[in-house]
């Protein structure tokens, strides 16, 4: 079983962030510049928070807020939900689904490493039953 550490091998550790007195509108900048639905909230060294698409849609948009003068503090979503580098991907989808997030940050001690998306942990779980797959069809067949 896979566990998140070796997806963000896999994957790569970048990390984009934004800063929580940032406006609104420098972090949907950065995550279409990034190609990215979300962006950890970062003080200095420490996660404060998630900011993502759909907290501006919600928080922003169908309230009528500007985005140039609403900072990125006041529509993140806080406290932050974080697992572990050495949980597993099981772990990680459970509690992706129970929290109903989308995007979960990866620490160790020495603090944030990545950050897992639920299409990350949904192409670790489908490349895990193809290899499972794969090894029963060669057992029965020898």
């Amino acid at each position: 079983m896979a566990i998140a550490s070796q997806l963000l091998k896999h994957k790569g550790r970048v990390i984009h962030s934004v800063a929580p007195d940032a406006p609104v509108l420098e972090a949907i900048r950065l995550m279409a510049e990034h190609g990215v639905g979300a962006l950890l909230v970062m003080s200095g060294e420490q996660l404060v928070g998630v900011v993502s698409e759909r907290d501006y849609a919600r928080k922003v948009i169908l309230k009528g807020r500007a985005s140039n003068d609403t900072p990125v503090r006041q529509i993140m979503s806080s406290p932050v939900l974080t697992v572990q580098a050495d949980q597993s991907v099981h772990d990680c989808m459970r509690i992706m689904s129970e929290k109903r997030i989308r995007h979960l940050p990866v620490v160790d001690a020495s603090g944030v490493i990545g950050v897992l998306s639920i299409g990350d942990l949904v192409r670790a779980v489908l490349e895990e039953q193809q290899r499972t797959i794969a090894d029963l069809e060669q057992y029965i067949h020898s």
